[in-house]
C-alpha cells in the first residue's frame, strides 16, 4: 500500500491512533512539554460535528424509509425475479453474499488467532538497510530520516540510504542537512533525473549491504521501536520473505478526510492484514513501511525492475508487485501490528481519488499476475488462505461492472428505494468497522466509519470501474499535488 501526502509540524498534534508518550523519542518529537500537548484530547470541530450529525440523520432517514416502503420493496423484488435477467442476478448475488460472509468469518477467526511477534534481543537482530526514496518532499525527508536515526536499533547493524529521485524543490538540500547532522549514519544519493520510485528503490537495493531491506516513504514517521519489531519475524521464521508495517494516519486531526481514512486504515491493516498474516499471505506490503529478506529481493529483482503491463513499463504498484513476486517464491509474507508508521494522507477530494485510482490500477494488474501462480504448488505449506484472499479480490473486480449496471438501473427505476436501502446497508455493514475501531482505540473517533462509507459510496464509487478500464495507463497521478 502507498500513501500520498503533505507532512509538516502537525505530527505534534493529537493522533487517535495514539502513540504513547513513553514510546515517543522526545529528542525528535519535541520537549516534554510538547509531548504532553500531543495527548490533550481535542473536541471535534463544529464542521466535523455537523458532518457526523448529518451522517446519522441520513442513516436514520434511510431506516425509516425502508420501514415505510416495505410494500414497494416486495413489489420490486417480485418484478426483478420475474424478469429475464433478474433471477440469475439474484442467484449470483446470493451466492456471493454467502461467499463474502464465509470469507469474513474465516478472516475473523484468523484475526482472533493473530499475535504480533515480539522484538528479539539486540544480538539476534539482523543487519538492516533502510531505503528512503524521495521526490519533491522538501523538509519532510528530514523529519523521516531523523525519526529513523532515533530508532532503538543497534547503530552498527543499521545502514540508512536516502535517494533523491531528481527532485525539483529543496529535497536535496534537506538530505544534505540530515547528512551534516547524522554524519556517517546516513548516506545520500541523487538520481541524475526523475526516474520514478521503483528505480530509486532499485538503486537502494543494489547498494544495500543488509540482510534485510526496509523501505520507508519519505513522508512518514516511525516509532522508536518500529524497526526492531518490523524485522524480528525474519529471525524467528526462516520462511518469512517480507513483512508489512502497520500504517496509521498522522494528520487525522487536521481535516475531515484524514479522520475518515484513519478509521479505514485501522480496519485495513489491523483486521485484514492480521488475518492475511495468520495465513502467511499478506497480499501487499505498504510503501510507507515494509521489510524484505535480501535473498527474496534479489531472486526477483530483474523481473521487478523490468516489469511491464500491456507492453508499457510499470511505474506504479511497486510495493504490491514486490509482495507478489516474493509470495510466488514460496515465502511467507507477514504483518507486524507493533511496527507502527505514521503517514499523512490527502486532505482534499482530488488528492484522494487520484491516490485511489493508482491503488486500484495496481490491484487489477497484480491480481492478474497472481492468477498465474495462485493455483499452482507455489509453496509447501497451506495455500488455502492465499487462494481465498486472491479469489475474494478477484470476485470484487469481476463483479464491478455488473453491480454498477444494476445500481444505475436501480437508481433510474426506483431512486427512493435505492437511496433508502443503501443508507440502511451503510449503517449495518459499517457498524463492524466502528465497533472494531472503538475496541482498539476510541469510541468518539470510531463514528467516522459511517461518514467514510457514506462518502465513498456516493462520491468514489466510480474509482473501481474507471481503474479497470484504464489499468494500462501509466503515471503516479499525485506527484504534482
Amino acid at each position: 500500500m502507498e500513501s500520498e501526502t503533505i507532512i509538516s509540524e502537525q505530527f505534534y498534534s493529537n493522533n487517535s491512533s495514539a502513540i504513547s508518550e513513553k514510546s515517543l523519542n522526545s529528542s525528535f518529537f519535541g520537549t516534554k512539554e510538547k509531548t504532553q500537548k500531543v495527548h490533550v484530547e481535542r473536541p471535534t470541530s463544529p464542521f466535523g460535528l455537523a458532518v457526523l450529525i448529518a451522517t446519522f440523520l441520513l442513516m436514520i432517514a434511510g431506516v425509516y424509509l425502508v420501514f415505510q416502503l416495505q410494500d414497494d420493496f416486495e413489489q420490486f423484488h417480485f418484478e426483478r425475479i420475474a424478469s429475464t435477467w433478474g433471477l440469475p442476478f439474484l442467484i449470483i448475488t446470493t451466492i456471493l453474499f454467502f461467499y463474502q460472509t464465509g470469507v469474513f468469518l474465516y478472516s475473523s477467526y484468523l484475526y482472533l488467532r493473530y499475535k504480533s511477534i515480539p522484538s528479539v534481543s539486540d544480538d539476534l537482530l539482523p543487519t538492516c538497510t533502510i531505503i528512503v526514496p524521495a521526490y519533491n518532499e522538501g523538509k519532510l525527508v528530514w523529519d523521516t530520516l531523523m525519526s529513523l536515526a532515533e530508532s532503538d536499533y543497534p547503530a552498527e547493524k543499521l545502514q540508512l540510504l536516502a535517494i533523491d529521485d531528481g527532485s525539483k524543490d529543496d529535497t536535496w538540500y534537506w538530505m544534505q542537512e540530515a547528512k551534516a547532522k547524522l554524519g556517517d549514519r546516513v548516506t545520500i544519493f541523487q538520481q541524475p533525473k526523475n526516474a520514478g520510485k521503483r528505480h530509486a528503490l532499485y538503486r537502494g537495493f543494489k547498494l544495500g549491504t543488509g540482510e534485510i531491506f526496509v523501505t520507508v516513504d519519505s513522508d512518514s514517521i516511525v516509532k522508536k521501536d518500529t524497526l526492531r519489531n518490523l524485522v524480528s519475524p525474519f529471525v524467528v521464521n526462516k520462511k518469512c520473505g517480507a513483512v508489512a508495517g502497520n500504517v496509521q494516519v498522522l494528520n487525522n486531526k487536521k481535516a475531515i478526510l484524514p479522520k475518515m481514512l484513519n478509521v479505514s486504515f485501522v480496519m485495513s491493516f489491523e483486521f485484514q492484514r492480521s488475518a492475511e498474516s495468520q495465513a502467511g499471505s499478506v497480499l501487499c506490503t505498504p510503501g510507507a513501511l515494509a521489510a524484505y529478506r535480501r535473498d527474496a529481493v534479489f531472486n526477483c529483482l530483474p523481473e521487478w525492475i523490468n516489469q511491464t503491463f500491456m507492453g508499457q513499463p510499470s511505474d506504479i504498484g511497486e510495493d504490491r508487485a514486490m509482495t507478489n513476486m516474493i509470495l510466488k517464491q514460496g515465502f511467507h509474507v507477514l504483518f507486524q501490528r507493533n511496527a507502527v508508521v505514521l503517514t499523512n494522507v490527502p486532505e482534499d477530494y482530488k488528492g484522494l481519488y487520484k491516490m485511489f485510482i493508482r491503488w486500484s490500477r495496481s490491484n487489477v494488474r497484480e491480481n492478474l499476475m497472481m492468477a498465474k501462480y495462485a493455483f499452482k504448488d507455489f509453496r509447501k505449506e497451506s495455500k488455502f488462505g492465499a487462494r481465498l484472499f486472491f479469489l475474494n479480490q478477484s470476485f470484487k473486480i469481476i463483479m464491478t461492472y455488473p453491480f454498477l449496471l444494476f445500481m444505475l438501473f436501480f437508481i433510474v427505476v426506483h431512486p427512493i428505494l435505492f437511496l433508502s436501502s443503501t443508507l440502511l446497508a451503510i449503517l449495518v455493514f459499517s457498524s463492524f468497522t466502528m465497533l472494531f475501531y472503538a475496541k482498539r482505540y476510541t469510541l468518539s473517533e470510531s463514528f467516522w466509519a459511517y461518514s467514510y462509507s457514506l462518502f465513498y459510496t456516493f462520491s468514489l464509487f466510480w474509482i473501481a470501474p474507471y481503474a479497470i478500464a484504464t489499468a494500462s495507463k501509466r503515471g503516479w497521478l499525485t506527484r504534482g499535488l
